[in-house]
């Protein structure tokens, strides 16, 4: 399945590509994700976990950037994992790009291409379960993220005083204690948010 997610970032287009590229920085704003190893600049093990009804799922695997063009602000990553209880996996690729916002700040546009196997896959059927889950999560995740660069964050960069040297992008993305990690998204929740727009979509509300 195939769909598309956006949320925007109060941050210039340049500075908003900096901080997406920190790995180490945007992966515990990602609900129920944990980063376990950095194999190296392109190649990254994490585990996932979601809810979807009833059924808790914990994915671990390898999420690899395929292609990266900072002077465009796109990049293409590729994400393959597995069910700890052998219940099937998931294999993703997803595209991005950073851009302009009407009202100031940048706009990232993601496009995902998903396919689940095995019992997985049974479990995400009906109402747009997965689709929903997925626009909660990077709602959850722009949240998080939004909160790290608030004012007063680490990258909320304050101009530095006459004379002294403006900190490099790396220095200012990259915080001196990892932000908590954000709490799985429940699919049973979502379930119950989905019928009750669709009530009020019934109605004319």
């Amino acid at each position: 399945m195939e769909f598309d997610n956006s949320f925007e970032v109060p941050l210039p287009p340049a500075d908003a590509w900096t901080v997406l590229m920190d790995i180490r920085r945007i992966a515990p704003c990602m609900p129920g994700a944990e980063l376990t190893d950095i194999v190296d600049d392109k190649n990254y093990k994490g585990k996932v976990a979601v809810r979807l009804g009833p059924v808790a799922l914990a994915f671990a695997g390898l999420v690899t950037f395929e292609e990266i063009d900072n002077a465009n602000r796109t990049a293409r990553v590729k994400a393959q994992g597995t069910d700890a209880k052998g219940r099937g996996g998931a294999n993703a690729s997803a595209s991005f790009r950073v851009e302009d916002a009407p009202g100031g700040g940048s706009k990232v546009l993601v496009h995902t291409d998903l396919t689940l196997s095995g019992s997985v896959a049974q479990y995400g059927r009906g109402v747009g379960m997965i689709q929903t889950t997925a626009a909660q999560i990077m709602n959850q995740f722009a949240n998080s993220l939004k909160a790290q660069i608030a004012p007063g964050g680490v990258v909320a960069l304050a101009q530095p005083a006459q004379g002294q040297a403006q900190p490099s992008p790396s220095a200012s993305a990259s915080p001196a204690t990892p932000p908590p990690a954000a709490k799985p998204i429940s699919g049973f929740s979502l379930m119950a948010k989905v019928l009750w727009a669709s009530i009020l979509k019934l109605f004319g509300r």
